[in-house]
């Protein structure tokens, strides 16, 4: 099934930079995502995978986790531009053989980026790579899988880890769990600990749930939105056509965020003829270009605004009914609110009193108001209070368990959220430990394990023998990735369950294993009692099920319940109390263990296969109560915050690319900010940039300062763009490398990858200065 991978690798000098684009999605994103897939896949193999995407019993899509409507009908393309690449990375008759590791040596690949990595294509056999040894090499799955035994054994539980990425399905999140805490450890970092676990932490702590309280018709019918920190254009296009519903319907939409972002200004939607041929339709109502890291204060001036509204007009601005009936905490918040210093406030947000006030006056006004929000309020010191005053906005207007209100944390990959439902936290809940041992007969360890922070300070310190990783590439994912990288070259074995190469097999343990697993658009036939199928969660709480129809790409792949199972059997050995191969066997006889464990599951194998599924229970959402240690919502006060970045710095956020999905590049292109064929850029507003002496497109070498230490990442092309004052921006991972690993959240450990301070240093060896297309 082989084609020939491309080999050519990005070549930063070929930068090309246009004007940003003021729309998203049109007929040229139909072109491209059919492009994609065809090149990757075929023909017949795309349309065959595309028309099951997000269908009735059809695959979930292995991108975002915006949910699909399970009250209206769907579309016959029930997917975005972004899904469908994602579709046609996983599709792909590119083949990653033996011959392949053969032909390359790990110095060689270590010079490969990871685009060029990925687009080798799917891995067909497992893989080891051993001490003294420069080249990956087969191995049979039995051998692996002693392999793994043997080395787990060898060592002790706390000095094992086991990551995930959001992309496994919640049965094998929970099987991964269940063999995680069988060995005796509860170090089990996930890619939550790096995106939305701020957003855990702070609702949680007010509300008494840590996830979401909309569904997707109250996107639809909602007066006001605000999306914040959020671009959806890009990182969860589908968002959109809700967002447009909105509007439709008569809705106003506020977008707060420091870059101006193509999909909040004018979405042409591809389903409709005007949205491949005319204007679309306008957006944001409001745009407010907030500082990086300005948020806070934004929410608190709001508050106070809101306050003072209600004086004025008794009765007319807040819910006080519901205050006074399932909250806590007002009077605090009123005395702390009462006063507002509004020349900190504009430093603090690069906003005016009048915008600010203007926006106020729409929230006061409205009966019905959602806050969505993502990787740019979460990842800042300050982000669990940041998120914290949302809900004091929420609660102030009773915006939660009524038609088009509530709060609306919009998650990243597919089943993040169903992977912490069924078990995945390192800190878990006492509930599950009991639940745990009640139903396998194990001894559930209580200490609480590694988060991904923790993880990569436990590397640093050689305190990890064995590290497995259930998808992700965590080597690239995590903050600084100098140190991760050289730390993870002494583990002693690491094990990575993947489709296809990245950064983390080449940086590897002193032994590594590839193992190579399908993908969620493959069949998963290989079983006693034929094919099985999956669920996932959304980021709105519905559990659907999901099952791949694509033949795979080699009959040497396994499925990830079964690999699980298999490693479980070789570390536990045959007297293990618990069924391992009962469950790989039939993924019926996990569900049935899961709806006896965890809340809201009960009849699982039936509810999973009714037509849409169904939704967990949301206190918030469905009762208008608040499951927290005081059985009320809770009022909060923080004090004002904001990043200061020391003088000659700038505020650095990262990004994601349009051509890519979290650390996989699709391709080389960034099309709505107008970046072409290149990733190493910082963006910076032409005032920044000419105030630190430099010119546009010159090259330069980036050096972030935290806590007296410095980080250095060169040969970047700083690229005029009409950022917000005083705030720069750049793609991940390659910015991760300037991320200090003690630039973190408070409380929720999370990557401050929004709060980078840094500088730059020209670099003396532009001989190319990369194509201009216009004027930026």
């Amino acid at each position: 099934m082989r084609r020939s991978a491309p080999r050519k690798d990005i070549d930063e000098n070929d930068l090309k930079v246009s004007p940003p684009k003021t729309s998203a999605a049109g007929l040229e994103a139909v072109v491209i995502a059919l492009e994609r897939g065809v090149a990757q896949a075929g023909v017949t193999r795309t349309a065959k995978a595309l028309l099951r995407l997000n269908q009735v019993n059809g695959t979930d899509c292995p991108g975002c986790a915006w949910p699909e409507s399970i009250t209206g009908k769907r579309k016959t393309a029930e997917f975005c531009e972004n899904g469908a690449k994602a579709v046609a990375e996983e599709n792909t008759k590119r083949t990653v053989t033996p011959e392949f590791w053969a032909q390359h040596s790990i110095a060689d690949l270590a010079d490969k980026t990871e685009y060029w990595l990925g687009n080798q294509g799917r891995i067909t056999e497992p893989v080891v790579i051993r001490p003294g040894e420069t080249h990956y090499s087969a191995i049979s799955w039995t051998e692996a899988f002693d392999l793994i035994g043997e080395r787990i054994r060898a060592t002790t539980p706390d000095r094992c880890v086991f990551y995930t990425s959001g992309r496994t399905a919640n049965e094998t999140a929970f099987l991964y769990q269940l063999f995680v805490r069988s060995l005796g450890t509860n170090n089990l970092p996930d890619c939550s600990n790096m995106c939305h676990e701020s957003s855990g932490a702070a609702l949680n702590s007010t509300i008494g749930t840590g996830k979401g309280t909309v569904s997707l018709d109250d996107i639809e019918a909602a007066e006001l939105i605000f999306v914040v920190g959020q671009n959806p254009g890009t990182n969860h296009p589908r968002m959109l056509s809700a967002l447009k519903e909105c509007k439709d319907n008569g809705g106003t939409i506020v977008a707060v965020n420091p870059l101006p972002e193509a999909g909040l200004m004018r979405f042409k939607d591809p389903q409709t003829v005007g949205g491949l041929i005319g204007d679309g339709t306008a957006l944001a109502d409001h745009f407010m270009q907030i500082k990086v890291g300005g948020d806070l204060a934004l929410f608190q001036a709001l508050g106070h605004l809101l306050l003072e509204a209600e004086a004025a007009a008794p009765g007319t601005v807040l819910d006080a009914e519901f205050i006074d009936e399932v909250t806590d905490g007002i009077a605090a918040y009123r005395a702390a609110r009462a006063t507002l210093d509004w020349d900190e406030t504009a430093k603090a947000t690069g906003l005016t009193r009048e915008q600010i006030t203007e926006v106020a006056g729409l929230l006061a006004r409205s009966k019905a108001t959602i806050f969505c929000w993502a990787l740019g309020i979460t990842q800042q010191p300050h982000s669990v209070d940041t998120i914290r005053e949302i809900i004091n906005l929420l609660l102030l207007q009773g915006n939660f368990g009524k038609p088009g209100a509530g709060a609306c944390p919009v998650r990243g990959h597919s089943n993040v959220q169903g992977d912490r439902t069924m078990g995945v936290w390192e800190q878990p809940f006492g509930w599950m430990l009991d639940g745990l041992e009640k139903e396998f007969g194990i001894a559930a360890p209580v200490e609480h394990g590694y988060d991904s922070v923790q993880t990569v300070n436990a590397f640093a310190q050689g305190d990890i023998d064995v590290f497995v990783s259930m998808g992700g590439n965590f080597a690239l994912a995590s903050p600084d990735t100098e140190i991760i990288e050289s730390s993870m070259k002494r583990a002693g074995l690491t094990v990575h369950v993947s489709t296809k190469p990245n950064r983390s097999h080449v940086v590897h343990g002193q032994t590594s294993l590839i193992l190579p697993t399908l993908g969620r658009t493959d069949v998963d036939d290989k079983h006693p009692d034929g094919r099985q199928i999956l669920s996932v969660e959304d980021s709105m709480s519905v559990v659907r099920s999901t099952q791949g129809r694509l033949t795979p790409v080699s009959d040497h792949l396994l499925a990830e319940p079964v690999i699980i199972a298999r490693m479980a059997e070789a570390t536990l050995g045959a007297d293990h109390p618990i069924d391992w191969k009962a469950m790989a066997d039939n993924y019926d006889v996990i569900r049935d263990h899961i709806s006896r464990l965890i809340p809201g599951f009960e009849e699982f194998n039936r509810r999973v296969r009714e037509r849409n599924g169904f939704v967990l229970p949301s206190a918030p959402r469905d009762r208008r109560a608040f499951v927290t240690d005081i059985g009320r919502g809770k009022f909060t006060v923080s004090p004002l915050e904001y990043l200061t970045p020391p003088p000659g710095h700038l505020t650095l956020q990262t990004m994601r690319s349009h051509d890519q999905y979290n650390t996989t590049s699709y391709g080389v292109d960034d099309r709505y900010r107008g970046i072409k064929n290149g990733r190493r850029v910082i963006l910076i507003h032409p005032d920044d940039l000419a105030e630190a002496g430099f010119a546009d497109r010159q090259l330069v070498d980036v050096i972030s300062t935290f806590a007296g230490a410095e980080r250095r990442a060169d040969r970047f092309r700083l690229v005029a763009y009409p950022s917000a004052r005083g705030c720069v921006a750049a793609y991940f991972p390659e910015a991760n490398a300037l991320m200090h690993r003690e630039l973190l959240a408070r409380e929720s450990n999370t990557p401050g990858y929004k709060a980078m301070a840094v500088r730059f240093e020209a670099r003396h060896d532009d001989d190319v200065e990369g194509e201009d297309d216009g004027p930026t």
